[in-house]
């Protein structure tokens, strides 16, 4: 496994070089205390694999012992390094690099581990893109290589420059380690790594948003004829600012007089964003006057004064914090912290009143200490002064409220039918509501009439309501309160769902709408609460699965809203039964009178087989065509085909591939399972997904936002196209305040708007796991991937000729190998073959686990997986370990008690590792694993009773949550027919399965080749 590091090397850029873990366990390379090429640094050509770059070298100053470097924290090696008897000391080091371009760290490779030098570097690169997305840069201009230059430079104060001093503090060692100078003994500055990095990422962001853009800069007109001699210096440099290259055009000759006169003119904006290097800075505290005593007339504006107290504040430490009248009346009690605390309050001030300048007729006074204000200059203060003195690296301080601003709105508010009595209908969107009116609210404060006519009568821009500062603009709460006094019409449900689902920008209301208040099944629906109020639903007696009650409301609410035409996001946890809800709404649809289109289904291709078997036992009534594989149909054979099934059943790739097709048809529903295979809204699947029309959509996913708000919106638009808006609108108005500003406003508008067509439950809810344990049995599908295939036939070619020329003990020997080779094959081709190649993509059942893994440990959970083989144990352990940069516990004959009873515990213990991986003889019985509620056959053992042995270490006295089994089967192989056969012999297992696989040896050839022949359905598309 390659680890992969990255630094910022100054002159250079961006730095990356890795380890080889293949070559760690090879290296017996001595080291000096010259340099000397790092004994198991990956090659340049093995990183260019990775990620594109200009090959390099870098000297790192590395810790080491006299023999070699120490491991970096996230190798790993297959035999752990003895632990050193002496302490390490720092050892320069070359190391093969590539010099890359910072936005493909961005891209991520699933075969290598990253460590945190690039997890930083990212931040570092996405902290540049965000200053220059904001406009937090000023242009300068400088000699570079005695040439000038324009560079945008970026302007750090504020939040930002906490978060510089973050990203400089958390600077891994590694990111810092190149060696500065021939005779360097250390690594380099983090401030200044973090500085130099950002002015030269910053300066490439802003050019490339220009080349992007109709920037004015981008627009200068071009120069007609032949330049002049001497052009103004001012013209060169907006050029140079806006072009790739920094330097002046070489063909624009100006005189380095120019250049010294327009920096300059420039100088003004050097002390902007400048850090303060001082002990101190000013700070701005903003205190409200106190609350009227009597209590009277609280709508009214009070009648004391606002107060900007001037505060000197350390730059080191921010809690400590002398107020400007101690620094006038006590300044030596301050020398120990500040020379001359007076001087420097003056210069602060100083500099804050050319920020803002209204500060200027509070600094009149000799010993200014503060300034008094009035409603109106307070609220400019809080509205335009905080932000610009912020900006500009000043303290400021405000009341609290001010953060938590409540806005004056209006909210909508009426009556529906209950929903217990709606009738589940297309209708029901047409139904009137009861009392339905307008009204105005200071956040959650509906007001009366007469607060309403008082904050009017008030015509202050800060107003004391209900004993609270609230801002108002008083024109809007005029026209608001005009709006309230027009004639009430009469509004339908369809209207409030709409109006509830519109961004207030988009309504043409005098002020916002800031909640919509209704009873009933409109207001449930609103709330996301309708699953918990709808009567619950019960499928046709034909559907044989019993329902538990929170699978019961989960039907009644995807009928629900299936009536309405609105689309809904199942998003319940992973094994709460997704599948099965889905099923009995289709089984319900079909028993209701009138012929519907068949409902088109789109999943991974390793779940098709999962569908039609759950479809096949819990409801045998529904007509199941899979649409997938070379075989499918096409044309009017698929026309008629449709015309005789409820359901189909196809993949994310056919969908693509047969997408004119599919649109061409009228579906009932359209189901996407794993619906966060459209999380990416350009993804060819999510365009051809598009394309299909139906008339009610269902996604079905555990994980309906993973990384991104991105991937929520590409799902809801699919359900409910529209619902969110454009892209683009929806990056501006939700995507950026949420995920960059954590703008809670936002989230909270964005789930009144999504909630109605998301439900979520999960298995920690109780009122959903009150009656749990239970074990939950699955048979995972998956495909083998073309190399398996071409192996798998191979195999059965070969051993077939040497079975039917053989007999008696040689006979069941050689078909017992055969099965074995088999097994080896659909696990990893690696294992067949004993060649100790990588893992890579190179099996199916291997990326389908990684898939499981993902999900399983995402929800915090652990699991136990079961292999026969321990080869193929330590082929996954580094694997795994790399791939979910975590450790991974293997179980094998070859451990001992006392380590084994050790990782047990370890296993058991809140917070030991995740995974478990464990040989079936070693680990099959014996021990207590409840930590783990899910289970993972990864290759199948014939004989049911040491499965279901295996099983119990998980599911047993001590469990108290759902296990979920999962056992490994690709359709198409030996493991599926053996599967099948397993099935119809249940009944007799002690009889004919009994002595493990000792009856497969006594089936005819021909059976055998029956039982070996690969099927066309077990190689992935």
């Amino acid at each position: 496994m390659l680890v992969v590091h990255a630094l910022w090397s100054p002159g250079r850029g961006p730095l990356m070089w890795g380890l080889d873990s293949d070559r760690a366990v090879k290296s017996t390379s001595q080291a000096v205390r010259s340099a000397r090429a790092h004994p198991f640094a990956a090659a340049a050509e093995v990183l260019t694999e990775v990620h594109a770059g200009k090959p390099a070298t870098a000297m790192l100053l590395l810790p080491s012992l006299r023999t070699a470097p120490l491991d970096s924290p996230e190798l790993v090696r297959s035999t752990p390094r003895p632990s050193p008897q002496r302490p390490p000391a720092l050892l320069p080091w070359v190391v093969p690099a590539l010099l890359v371009d910072v936005a493909d760290l961005a891209e991520a490779s699933p075969r290598v581990r990253y460590g945190a030098s690039v997890v930083h570097l990212r931040a570092l690169a996405t902290f540049a893109d965000d200053l220059a997305a904001r406009g937090r840069v000023l242009p300068s201009v400088d000699f570079e290589t005695g040439q000038p230059a324009a560079r945008w430079r970026p302007v750090v104060t504020g939040p930002d420059a906490v978060r510089m001093h973050g990203l400089i503090a958390t600077m891994p060692p590694v990111a810092r380690a190149e060696q500065e100078g021939p005779n360097g003994t250390a690594g380099q500055d983090p401030s200044r790594l973090v500085a130099d990095a950002l002015a030269v990422l910053v300066d490439r962001a802003v050019r490339e948003s220009l080349a992007r853009s109709a920037s004015p800069l981008a627009l200068l007109p071009a120069r007609r004829g032949r330049r002049p001699r001497q052009a103004p210096a001012a013209e060169a440099w907006l050029s140079a600012l806006t072009t790739a290259d920094a330097r002046f055009p070489a063909d624009w000759p100006v005189s380095e007089a120019d250049v010294a006169a327009l920096a300059e003119r420039l100088s003004a904006w050097d002390a902007v964003g400048a850090e303060a290097t001082g002990p101190a800075r000013a700070l701005f505290r903003l205190t409200e006057p106190p609350v009227d005593p009597s209590g009277r007339d609280e709508t009214a504006l009070h009648p004391e004064s606002w107060r900007l107290e001037f505060v000197l504040q350390s730059t080191t430490d921010p809690s400590l914090q002398v107020g400007a009248e101690q620094v006038w009346s006590a300044p030596a009690g301050l020398q120990r912290w500040i020379d001359r605390p007076q001087h420097l309050l003056l210069g602060e001030l100083g500099r804050a009143s050319s920020v803002y300048p209204d500060l200027g007729a509070a600094l009149r006074a000799p010993e200014p200490s503060g300034w008094d204000l009035d409603v109106d200059a307070a609220h400019h203060f809080l509205t335009t002064g905080a932000e610009l003195l912020d900006a500009a690296g000043f303290g400021v301080q405000l009341p609290a409220w001010w953060d938590r601003k409540r806005r004056i709105g209006l909210v909508a508010s009426g009556q529906s039918t209950p929903a217990d009595a709606a009738v589940v209908s297309g209708g029901m969107h047409r139904e009137a509501l009861a009392d339905f009116r307008w009204s105005m609210a200071v956040g959650e404060d509906v007001l009366d009439e007469e607060e309403i006519a008082e904050l009017v009568a008030a015509k202050a821009p800060l107003v004391r309501l209900r004993g609270r500062w609230i801002a108002v603009d008083p024109d809007r709460l005029r026209r608001g309160l005009e709006f309230l006094r027009r004639p009430r019409t009469t509004v339908s449900a369809a209207d409030v769902l709409a109006l509830a689902a519109t961004h207030t920008d988009d309504l043409d209301l005098p002020l916002p709408l800031v909640d919509v208040h209704v009873t009933g099944w409109v207001g449930d629906v609103l709330a996301g609460t309708a699953d918990r109020t709808l009567r619950p639903a019960d499928p046709p007696a034909t559907f044989t699965a019993q329902l538990r009650p929170y699978q019961r409301r989960g039907l009644s609410w995807l009928a629900f809203l299936s009536a309405l035409g609105l689309g809904a996001c199942l998003a319940d946890d992973m094994g709460l039964g997704k599948t099965i809800q889905l099923l009995a709404l289709e089984a319900t649809d079909r028993a209701a009178p009138g012929a519907a289109a068949p409902t088109l289904l789109l999943c991974p291709m390793s779940l098709v087989g999962n569908w039609q078997r759950e479809a096949s036992r819990f409801a045998p009534e529904l007509r199941v065509y899979a649409h997938h594989g070379p075989g499918r149909l096409h044309g009017e054979e698929l026309t008629a085909q449709l015309a005789e099934v409820d359901l189909v059943v196809t993949t994310y790739g056919t969908a693509v591939r047969d997408v004119e097709e599919l649109a061409a048809h009228n579906w009932h529903r359209l189901a996407l399972d794993e619906a966060q295979a459209i999380k990416n809204s350009q993804a060819t699947a999510s365009r051809a997904v598009r394309r299909i029309s139906a008339r009610h959509r269902i996604a079905l996913t555990g994980t309906p936002l993973e990384n991104r708000l991105s991937e929520l919106w590409s799902i809801m638009d699919v359900l409910n196209p529209g619902l969110l808006g454009a892209p683009e609108r929806f990056r501006s108005r939700f995507a950026i305040p949420v995920e960059r500003h954590g703008d809670d406003e936002a989230a909270q508008l964005l789930r009144r708007i999504t909630r109605p067509y998301l439900l979520r439950r999960v298995k920690t809810d109780p009122t959903i796991i009150d009656d749990l344990p239970e074990k939950i049995e699955v048979v995972q599908d998956y495909r083998l991937t073309p190399e398996q295939a071409s192996l798998y036939q191979t195999v059965v070619d070969d051993m077939m000729e040497k079975i039917e020329d053989s007999d008696g003990i040689e006979r069941r020997g050689r078909v017992l190998a055969a099965m074995a080779k088999l097994k080896q094959v659909c696990n990893h081709p690696a294992q067949l073959l004993h060649d100790g190649s990588p893992v890579g993509n190179r099996s199916g059942k291997v990326t389908r686990l990684e898939e499981i893994l993902t999900e399983i440990l995402a929800e915090g959970d652990k699991v136990i997986c079961f292999t026969q083989f321990t080869e193929f144990g330590d082929m996954l352990v580094p694997h795994l370990s790399a791939r979910f940069d975590q450790e991974v516990l293997f179980l094998h004959g070859g451990v001992s008690r006392r380590r084994r009873d050790e990782m047990v515990a370890r296993f058991q213990s809140a917070d030991g590792p995740s995974v478990f991986l464990l040989s079936l003889k070693a680990g099959g019985t014996g021990l207590n694993l409840t930590a783990a509620n899910h289970v993972v056959h990864l290759d199948r053992w014939w004989n049911p009773a040491v499965e279901n042995q295996a099983t119990d270490r998980a599911f047993r006295i001590g469990q108290r949550r759902t296990v979920q089994v999962r056992k490994f089967c690709c359709a198409g192989t030996l493991e599926e027919r053996i599967d099948a056969m397993i099935q119809r012999k249940r009944a007799l297992a002690d009889l004919v399965v009994g002595d493990g696989e000792g009856w497969l040896t006594e089936l005819s050839s021909a059976e055998l080749r029956q039982l070996f022949t690969l099927g066309a359905e077990a190689v992935g598309e």
